[in-house]
């Protein structure tokens, strides 16, 4: 499981530049430069609390957009379809000296399957 500041930087690089400037250079300096949040205080001149309700706000935003748009889930789900792909093609380059009936069946069933995983994530 990703740690929270993991994820809002997942989430930021997704949705960052609908964030205001001010946001945008907190989750920066936070996510990005892995700067605690007394060091963008320091470096900003806000208070502590400032960068921390910013932080909270920002990270609200964030979230509620991927709930609202899911890109960034549609996009970890290409990305698992896609390994999954590769491996079946694996599969089938092993096959491709053999039978070419088993060739065909396995051919037409990575078909399916990449069919049906690619309907699942349109709906």
């Amino acid at each position: 499981m990703l740690s929270k500041k993991m994820m809002v930087a997942e989430l930021f690089a997704f949705y960052g530049e609908l964030l205001t400037d001010k946001q945008k250079d907190i989750l920066t300096l936070y996510c990005l430069d892995d700067y605690s949040l007394g060091e963008i205080a320091e470096d900003l001149s806000i208070s502590r609390q400032g960068v921390h309700d910013t932080v909270k706000r920002a990270t609200k935003t964030l979230e509620d957009y991927e709930s609202k748009l899911g890109l960034m889930d549609k996009f970890n789900k290409n990305n698992l379809l896609l390994n999954d792909i590769q491996l079946k093609m694996m599969n089938l380059s092993q096959i491709v000296d053999g039978d070419s009936e088993v060739l065909r069946k396995e051919v037409k069933n990575v078909i399916g399957i990449v069919t049906r995983d690619i309907d699942e994530m349109i709906e």
